[in-house]
Formats: structure tokens, sequence, C-alpha cells
């Protein structure tokens, strides 16, 4: 009876081993290392049986996105409730700005109750998201036009813009950041640690002006201003409209790169201290060959979470770029309609704007559950 004594020896039983609190029955065995410290008969009889929490099952994934799901539709709602709150709140009169200055008081009023603006705010706000659900966002005060019309023209310049900044921002720093962990505490982990706390203290508008004085007004290779369209009917065409955009771009990038620099070289840095690192240089792997084949991949997964993050502070950079260069995007549509008192267009905008930054985090989410391997579906 080898079974029979070595269980006994080890205290298990003679036939099954005592399974712990977290495995519900024995058709859900233990970790492998766990059953390769027993017997082989002991061990051969859970050779096909299947951990409980050592994978994340479909059915857990299924739960995390329906958590994220109804996370992500409460924030639209608190984001809405907000900015419909602080514009509310706000001074000045949209008929006011309409009218005129010297308006009577008896027009002013008449134009208050044909935008609506009369009616309890709860009745508006109302009016406002049943609108957003059938895709009517409205008419714009000031321009006279569809809501809808203005921001999908305005979003053609925005959205390429936030993401040639972010491709921008991805290449400099992550070469930056792993250069740096290459040469930890040596001249060039000093430098380009140096480079990338300048950078952090550089705001986006004043380093935007300096790319302007030197490539527009003084090399003469960029223009100074202006988008000329995607169009080559007006004018336009790809190469020139991504030529207007790439100055804007990177000066938007200059300070998300240095941020994401320093947390690449942190993220790195860990990775190196690893003991399946070690384990690859002790078998002859160079330190090259280990940093590029094994290292830059694990370290990736925070990277990816902050430039999820960063995402939003792009958006919110383009409302002063976009007026720097004088681009027609929506954060310069943002800031014509605050100047005049356009409230529809600026709270249908700020909220697109949350509605990008709360869907590009949860795609981040999934994509981070999705190939962390050492998240369990207990972590979910």
């Amino acid at each position: 009876m080898p079974c029979a004594s070595s269980c006994a020896v080890l205290g298990i039983g003679p036939h099954y081993p005592k399974l712990p609190k977290t495995w519900l029955h024995p058709g859900q065995s233990l970790h492998l290392q766990e059953a390769a410290q027993w017997p082989l008969c002991c061990a051969a009889r859970t050779r096909r049986l299947r951990p409980l929490h050592d994978e994340t099952t479909p059915h857990a994934m299924s739960i995390f996105l329906l958590k994220r799901l109804l996370t992500l539709i409460a924030t639209l709602i608190g984001a809405s409730i907000v900015v419909f709150a602080v514009l509310e709140v706000l001074p000045g009169n949209a008929a006011q700005m309409l009218m005129g200055p010297d308006a009577e008081p008896e027009a002013v009023a008449a134009m208050t109750q044909q935008l609506g603006l009369d009616q309890p705010a709860l009745t508006r706000y109302w009016q406002w998201i049943s609108g957003l659900l059938q895709g009517d966002m409205g008419n714009s005060y000031a321009y006279g036009s569809a809501v809808t019309e203005l921001v999908w023209e305005r979003l053609a310049v925005t959205v390429p813009l936030a993401v040639m900044a972010m491709c921008i921002t991805a290449v400099l720093a992550i070469a930056a950041g792993v250069l740096a962990a290459a040469n930890h505490k040596r001249w060039g982990d000093v430098g380009l640690m140096g480079l990338a706390q300048i950078g952090i203290a550089i705001p986006n508008f004043w380093f935007a002006i300096l790319l302007i004085l030197l490539f527009s007004v003084k090399l003469q290779w960029f223009s100074a201003g202006g988008f000329p369209g995607w169009s080559e009917e007006a004018g336009g065409g790809l190469l020139p409209a991504l030529q207007a955009l790439l100055l804007p771009a990177v000066s938007l990038a200059v300070v998300q790169s240095a941020i994401l620099a320093r947390i690449t070289r942190s993220a790195v840095l860990e990775v190196l201290r690893e003991d399946f690192v070690r384990t690859a240089r002790a078998k002859g792997l160079s330190r090259g060959a280990a940093l590029w084949r094994h290292v830059l991949r694990n370290a990736m997964i925070p990277v990816v979470t902050v430039m999820g993050l960063q995402f939003a502070n792009l958006l919110a950079g383009t409302i002063v770029v976009e007026n720097v260069f004088y681009l027609p995007g929506l954060g310069r549509l943002i800031f014509q309609s605050i100047s005049n008192r356009d409230v529809i267009v600026v709270r249908n905008c700020v909220l697109l704007l949350a509605a990008m930054v709360v869907v590009v985090n949860f795609v981040v989410d999934v994509l981070y559950a999705a190939i962390d391997p050492r998240l369990k579906a207990s972590d979910l």
C-alpha cells in the first residue's frame, strides 16, 4: 500500500487530499504547485480537474464587463448633471447675448421664451437628455445651425490631433523610459530624466508659441496656424492637413511624454528585478535581449493604463492649443461658445469630451484585464 503509507505520512488520507477552503468540491482541484508535492497516486486524481481561481473564466469576464459598463453609464449620467448644473449657475443670459446690450426687456423676455429658457431646470435637463438619446443635440444659439453638424465638423480636426499627439507621446516616452532604465544611474538616465522633469514643468501654450516662433516664423517650415482641410477639392489634402496638425500635436505631447517616460522607466526597472529576468540572464541571454524579449512586454501593462488616463489630458489641452494655432476643432468651438454664451453647444461638447474619456478608459480596463496574466477571476 504505497499510496496509503505515503499519504498517512503526509496526513492527508489514503485516497483524496484534504482540499483547501477555496475549493468547493473535489471536482475543483488545487494549484499545480500543491498537487506536485503529493504522492503520484493522489496527484494523478487531480490531472483532469480544473482550478477555480487560477484563470479568468468567461463568466467572470462577462461580470467584469457588465460592472464596467454600468459604471460607464453612471459616470456619464453624473457628468451630464454636473455639466448642466455648472452652466446653469454661470452669469449671463443667452437671450441677452443674442439681442444685444441695448435690447428692450420685452424683446429679451420674448427671446428667452422662444429659446425655452423660461422653463424649469429639471424640464430643460430632461429635454436635453431625451434629445441626446435620439441623436438630437439641438440648435446653436449663435451659429443658428444644428449642434450635431457643428460637432462632427470639428471632430474631424480634434480626433486626429489627439491621436497624433498620443502616438508621438508613446514613441517618445517609451523610447526615453527604456533607455533611461537600461542606463540606470548613468549619465543617460540622469540626462533623460532631467529633460523629462523640464518637460513636465512646461505649459502647453508656452511651448506651442515657441514652436511657432522657431518653425513658422524663423525657419518657415510650417504654417503658423489654420487648417487646410482633408479634402483636396477645397485646397487641402492628407499631407497638408497632417503638416498643419504636426506642431500642435508636438506641443500637446511634450508634457504627456515626459510624465509617461518616468512611468515607463519605473515599470522597466521593476520588471528587471524579477526572478524570471535573472533566470534568463543566467541562461546566457544578454541584457539587451532580455530587455526586449521579456522585460518590455511585461512593463507595458501599467504604461498602457496610464496612456488611457492621459487621453483626458490631451483632450483638455486641445482647447488651448487649438486656439493658439487657430484650428477649427472642438476645443476652439467650446472656447467660442463660452464667449458667446451658447450654452447648448458648450454642454454638448463638454459631455462629448467626457464620454470620449470614459469610453477610452473603459477600453483600457478591458484590455488590462485581458492581457495581464496576473489578474485572476477574484481580482476582476
